[in-house]
């Protein structure tokens, strides 16, 4: 392509896509990207599924939409006495900017969990992914719709192509430690990277290698009283020259009649910090084993004069439930809950 501004164009939002990657302010709430070791790590349920929803920058014109829905669940855990295993599928939709410039994920996981002693776990994961990056030049001006006086999307833009794709495929890792008191303490430490086989990208055929992504994050559940359960959490990611470090808690109060009942209704309430570019406010509530969240990101960085301050709405649905019995529910990792 020799136009000046269609090469602009693709190169900004190829840049910005690279550099942000799929992307979400409540990535505990998204697990399966995240951590493949995180799938099928779950409590008291055997399995879950997840939808999340993030619309970034509306106030700009290059404003980023993204959505996901997932779904993972335990095997073998009234077979195998100390381990399982995990298995899950997750659908990723990310969409930027005047053309559309999209990627689609369709992405499988396995993970394998045992029990190491009576309060600690470890578990491995592996990922991978079929990826297709799309953009429209129906919607976007050229220079040839120059009429001198401004860029008319009538006339003809001479491109032999209305919409380009580009297809890849994508590996991913991850491992977790886990440590737990059953009655107020859980800590997990995990480690994973992203594009492990460094898969290239290109509308044109050239050589784009997407960057190693490793992705760091440590989750701790404190038990404060049977009305307040504390969760700190700390996430790191890097790839090629962009970084993302986000720190916070978040509280959930008991609002049941009861601390004795099994699954309490919660409220969630919580602030993170994401390093040189947001303040980010989050608003949940938990019924039984049901959770549903909303999170607002407010931007402090130089960003904040293009978007008014206005960094991104998002929210998150998490649905759990059981397809055993109560009487084979057995080998449970430990966390404290109300």
């Amino acid at each position: 392509m020799k136009k000046l501004l269609q090469l602009s164009i693709l190169l900004i939002g190829s840049l910005t896509a690279s550099a942000q990657g799929l992307h979400f302010s409540q990535y505990y709430n998204a697990p399966m990207l995240l951590n493949p070791a995180n799938t099928g790590l779950l409590q008291d349920n055997d399995w879950r599924a997840g939808v999340n929803y993030r619309n970034q920058w509306a106030t700009v014109p290059v404003n980023y939409n993204t959505f996901s829905v997932f779904g993972d669940l335990g095997l073998f855990r009234d077979k195998w006495e100390t381990s399982w295993l995990g298995t899950g599928l997750a659908i990723y939709r990310d969409v930027a900017g005047n053309g559309n410039l999209a990627l689609t994920r369709v992405q499988g996981n396995l993970a394998y969990h045992v029990l190491t002693g009576e309060t600690t776990s470890i578990s491995a994961g592996l990922g991978a992914s079929y990826n297709q990056r799309s953009v429209d030049f129906s919607k976007l001006t050229f220079d040839v719709q120059w009429d001198e006086f401004a860029f008319n999307r009538n006339l003809p833009n001479n491109e032999t192509n209305t919409t380009m794709k580009s297809t890849y495929t994508e590996l991913s890792a991850g491992v977790n430690f886990s440590y737990y008191n059953n009655d107020n303490l859980y800590i997990k430490l995990s480690a994973g990277a992203r594009n492990l086989n460094s898969p290239q990208e290109s509308f044109y055929g050239q050589t784009n290698k997407i960057g190693l992504r490793p992705i760091a994050n440590i989750d701790v559940v404190y038990k404060a009283g049977d009305k307040v359960l504390i969760s700190p959490s700390v996430y790191y990611t890097r790839q090629k020259k962009a970084s993302e470090l986000v720190v916070g808690s978040a509280f959930n109060f008991n609002v049941g009649e009861s601390a004795l009942t099994l699954h309490p209704n919660e409220l969630i309430l919580g602030v993170f910090y994401r390093n040189k570019d947001a303040i980010i406010g989050t608003a949940g509530y938990k019924f039984r084993q049901h959770r549903f969240v909303l999170s607002y990101d407010h931007t402090i960085s130089q960003m904040n004069q293009g978007n008014k301050g206005i960094g991104a709405f998002e929210l998150s649905l998490i649905l759990q439930g059981n397809y055993r019995n109560a009487e084979e529910r057995v080998n449970t990792y430990g966390c404290p809950r109300f």
